[in-house]
């Protein structure tokens, strides 16, 4: 159980120092990533009004019927491209990425790849 405790507290440690430096407003905005062991999901925040512009995740049912599994890097590509035309259609281009503390690989490099295909630059 103290394996666990560390695991999650080094997370939030990373978390809150990626947070010290990014912050999103109303012409570019945060591109959260947030991961689970099934799912992924993705929001783009405006941190100065506090709202959410856009969002997308693997229980979406746009990306539920084209994906095998919630927790892989098909669906995550899947949700950044989503995530990605969401924000072109509302007229946004550029964003920072808030990898969440987590490493930039695996799943979470899948969505912001997935992203920029879409057109979104950071």
């Amino acid at each position: 159980m103290d394996k666990l405790k560390a695991k999650r507290a080094g997370l939030l440690r990373r978390k809150t120092r990626v947070r010290g430096k990014v912050t999103g407003t109303a012409t570019r905005p945060r591109l959260c990533v947030t991961r689970t062991n099934s799912n992924i999901y993705a929001q783009l925040i405006d941190d100065v009004a506090g709202l959410t512009m856009a969002s997308a995740s693997t229980v979406d049912s746009e990306v539920r019927g084209s994906v095998k599994s919630g927790g892989n890097i098909d669906a995550a590509k899947a949700v950044g491209e989503l995530v990605g035309r969401r924000a072109i259609e509302q007229g946004l281009t550029e964003v920072v990425f808030d990898r969440g503390g987590r490493l930039y690989h695996g799943r979470v490099k899948a969505l912001a790849e997935g992203a920029r295909s879409a057109g979104l630059k950071f």
